[in-house]
């Protein structure tokens, strides 16, 4: 069994995952079935790319993924006041 070709658009969006949206490298891992050590390599890999970011825009990347993430937990808290709410009638 050889090792699997992964095409850069595949690898730039996984990369998208963990640097934009805050994923866990050991969750996407799991999800897409690439061991963690391809992730952090692309990682590697795409970072000396993108080489010139300003502090600027390592926060304003940083604030976008707390973002994400804050508005995913408000998400599951409206459903679960909705779900309690449901029940108490």
């Amino acid at each position: 069994m050889g090792k699997p070709n992964f095409s850069d658009e595949f690898k730039r969006d996984a990369v998208a995952q963990i640097t934009e949206r805050g994923y866990a490298v050991a969750e996407l891992s799991q999800r897409l079935g690439v061991i963690t050590h391809s992730l952090y390599a692309w990682k590697r890999q795409f970072a000396k790319v993108a080489t010139g970011d300003t502090g600027k825009d390592a926060e304003i990347r940083q604030l976008k993924r707390e973002l994400a993430r804050v508005t995913k937990e408000r998400d599951i808290l409206k459903k679960v006041t909705a779900y309690f709410a449901r029940d108490a009638k």
